[in-house]
């Protein structure tokens, strides 16, 4: 891990979003709450704030930093759901893996609930869309 003790702890935000594109049929499924494996964006939300903070065990290079708000947020469309995770905390170092790991594990979890449909789920479009805090902002 790279030597954080230098810095200054900041307040600092990450913003990170995916998708996952989904069969209409499936995208109806969902919004019922008819999936078989129970109420699919309540357990990928879950699940992606329970992964946001077990980051530094799966990452290697990732320091533990002190999270003070953590959020998944889901927008329903026609063919996909796009997830938008929101990490906030004060720290030497940022909470962009943070962000990114929960948008990934959300994704992954709403394909798992939704497989028994069908395998052509495809997810795509991770990105950070935003950094502040630190030496650099950043918006994508």
């Amino acid at each position: 891990m790279i030597d954080i003790s230098n810095k200054n702890p900041t307040k600092r935000t990450a913003i990170a979003e995916g998708k996952i594109f989904l069969s209409r049929k499936i995208i109806k499924e969902i919004k019922e709450n008819n999936v078989p494996k129970g109420d699919v964006l309540k357990t990928a939300e879950i699940a992606g704030l329970l992964s946001i903070k077990q980051v530094p065990f799966v990452i290697p290079h990732c320091h533990p930093v002190k999270i003070t708000k953590a959020k998944l947020d889901f927008d329903v469309f026609e063919d996909n759901i796009k997830v938008i995770s929101t990490v906030e905390g004060i720290d030497r170092t940022g909470f962009e893996m943070e962000s990114i790991y929960g948008v990934v594990v959300a994704l992954t979890v709403i394909y798992d609930m939704c497989k028994g449909y069908g395998y052509n789920i495809e997810i795509g479009e991770i990105k950070l869309k935003k950094k502040t805090g630190g030496k650099t902002d950043y918006t994508g």
